[in-house]
């Protein structure tokens, strides 16, 4: 898919509408507690101010149903002054996103000015993709610029509407690189290429598996979803969770892996616990099966080095979802040691959003991946092979 880029613009004196992703998480003083999504924007951002654009971003945040406290908790403030601190400039908070308020306030943007809109979705039409108020977001832009990768998927006025409204229109540098990352992983990557693939439940990840089988040498499952799988080969997995409706689909992927000579490998031990708490005794199984009144939560450390090995031997090395309940101490050495052994590793590491990138964050090891995706739903649907919204109307 050839994109063009913000960077093939002229964007002196234009009012340029970029569409970001500040669906940023929030404490209870309403103080943003992970900047990442705000960070991720800032090459975009920059390279239209240093070209002397009036720069106009906006996003949603959150899922406001409304009511008038929506408006106060959901505000894009917090945001608003995060960004302020790291471009070091003021950042103007319009008090809406449409309105003749708003576009008082662009016509008296200066050039290299940032003027943030309210959250998009403080109206109802943002996510009916009504075509009016796309008109109206267009009416105050000369150019248009996604580079909101979270909600490509996502056909929303501001997010695939607006495009045909704008004269000119191009990809952020944020787009650019996760279409550039997640197109070479899946497209042609460089071999071996290993995939990892976690997560609860098979039925989340049934076409993602399925397009990865087709494309990598070697997948290891992990997480819930294993003990699907295992119980698909007749293995006992105790209280562990399975989806039972789904045991003939999981023989199915692992016959697809074999006849097209992928190595599917399972956890070969686990760490269990009598309930998924993070005060259950932490127990070791060093075998396949796992006894009647134990669950798999993790994988085991032998696994965990097989994976290892597999990572480290790679060229490309992709992976979505957690090898276990991470999110809970005793549980969590798989995922962290999937994210150790990726950081070391030589290959082209891609980490495809979602509780991995999470993973990755609080592992503090970001800088040492190729590529980690802010986009949870939206690097699913595209592993998965389908057409983004908000990628399509740029494609040139």
């Amino acid at each position: 898919m050839a994109l063009k880029t913000i960077d093939s613009l002229n964007l002196a004196g234009k009012r340029v509408f970029i569409r970001v992703d500040f669906n940023v998480p929030l404490d209870d003083q309403g103080k943003v507690t992970d900047d990442a999504r705000i960070r991720a924007a800032l090459p975009t951002i920059q390279f239209a101010l240093k070209n002397k654009a009036k720069v106009i971003l906006a996003s949603h945040l959150g899922r406001p149903k409304g009511k008038p406290e929506d408006r106060k908790k959901l505000t894009l403030e917090p945001a608003a002054e995060r960004l302020s601190e790291l471009l070091k400039q003021d950042v103007i908070l319009a008090d809406d996103c449409v309105g003749d308020g708003v576009k008082k306030l662009v016509r008296d943007l200066k050039d290299g000015q940032v003027l943030l809109l309210e959250n998009l979705r403080f109206h109802p039409e943002e996510e009916k993709n009504d075509e009016e108020f796309a008109k109206e977001l267009a009416s105050i832009a000369d150019v248009w610029v996604n580079d909101a990768f979270g909600t490509a998927h996502r056909a929303h006025a501001s997010t695939a509407g607006m495009a045909k409204f704008v004269k000119e229109k191009a990809a952020g540098f944020l787009i650019q690189k996760e279409v550039e990352y997640l197109g070479k992983a899946l497209g042609s990557p460089a071999r071996p290429f290993v995939a990892i693939v976690g997560g609860a439940k098979v039925s989340d990840k049934i076409k993602v598996l399925e397009n990865l089988i087709a494309k990598a040498d070697a997948v290891l499952i992990g997480g819930a979803m294993a003990y699907t799988f295992l119980e698909a080969q007749g293995v006992p997995v105790g209280k562990s969770l399975v989806e039972k409706d789904k045991l003939e689909l999981a023989r199915q992927i692992l016959e697809r892996a074999k006849a097209r000579g992928v190595d599917l490998l399972l956890p070969t031990d686990h760490v269990c616990g009598a309930e998924p708490k993070e005060t259950a005794e932490r127990v070791v199984v060093n075998d396949r099966a796992i006894p009647p009144n134990l669950m798999g939560l993790d994988i085991g450390p032998k696994t965990l080095d097989r994976y290892r090995q597999r990572i480290l031997d790679a060229k490309t090395v992709f992976w979505n979802g957690p090898m276990g309940l991470f999110e809970q101490k005793p549980w969590a050495e798989g995922t962290f040691g999937v994210a150790q052994a990726m950081a070391k590793s030589p290959a082209v590491t891609v980490v495809g959003g979602g509780d991995s990138a999470a993973a990755v964050e609080e592992a503090g090891l970001v800088d040492k991946m190729k590529h980690v995706s802010t986009g949870g739903g939206a690097s699913l649907e595209f592993i998965e092979g389908r057409v983004l919204p908000g990628i399509q109307v740029l494609e040139d």
